[in-house]
């Protein structure tokens, strides 16, 4: 199994029996343009919510793909208004477990905000925690540092994707704190770089989670990292 990382939040899992894709903003992003998006081919899109540097290139790959798009309830009414069929949509909401071709998926919480591209309601961001292989992957998606973590401490996480960028979401010292609530030591650094307000000093970062035991994984956009 392995992970490419296309940019800002968005992350590809090659995992067992599947391919998912969260949050694809890719085409808007000037970092990402050597990533065709016509030549990824997803079976899931998994959307953490709606703000246009997550769900950018949602369209264009679903179409392209055929894939299953997977978000809360409400998102996922908003990609049914985007023209994808309700037949290629699963929606669920936050406790909730969905078996899949590769494993499962289950929503957990996030703290942040959301609306759709178009300023509608779209419910509420969430987090995910994939099984698959006997790999248990926890996908944050755009959140602060939340005492709701700590549920899942006991989990046996061997993966983490979290946000470090600060402004909008966690910043480099509370995902620090955030790997030691869920009890992970394999973190994938996520939405950092990608414009001013989220800029770090990555290799402070680096060293910063080295200090605390812990190991910061930064790819490069198009990089892979074998899970």
């Amino acid at each position: 199994m392995k992970a490419i990382y296309y940019g800002h939040s968005s992350v590809a899992l090659h995992l067992e029996g599947a391919t998912v894709l969260f949050d694809p903003y890719i085409t808007p992003n000037p970092k990402a343009a050597n990533i065709d998006i016509h030549s990824l081919a997803p079976d899931y899109i998994v959307l953490s919510h709606a703000h246009d540097d997550h769900v950018a290139d949602v369209v264009a790959i679903q179409q392209a793909s055929k894939a299953k798009v997977m978000a809360v309830v409400e998102t996922a009414m908003w990609v049914n208004r985007q023209h994808i069929p309700e037949s290629d949509i699963i929606p669920f909401n936050f406790g909730g477990t969905v078996q899949t071709d590769f494993g499962n998926i289950k929503m957990v919480y996030a703290l942040h905000t959301n609306c759709a591209p178009d300023g509608q309601y779209a419910g509420v961001p969430a987090g995910y925690v994939l099984q698959s292989g006997g790999k248990k992957i926890y996908y944050a998606g755009d959140t602060a540092l939340t005492m709701e973590m700590k549920l899942l401490e006991h989990v046996g996480l061997d993966w983490a994707f979290l946000p470090i960028g600060g402004h909008f979401t966690m910043d480099v010292d509370d995902a620090i704190t955030a790997s030691q609530f869920i009890n992970c030591a394999n973190i994938v650094g996520i939405h950092y770089n990608t414009f001013p307000p989220i800029t770090i000093d990555t290799e402070e970062a680096k060293q910063k989670f080295s200090e605390a035991g812990l190991k910061l994984h930064l790819l490069e956009i198009g990089g892979e990292l074998v899970l």
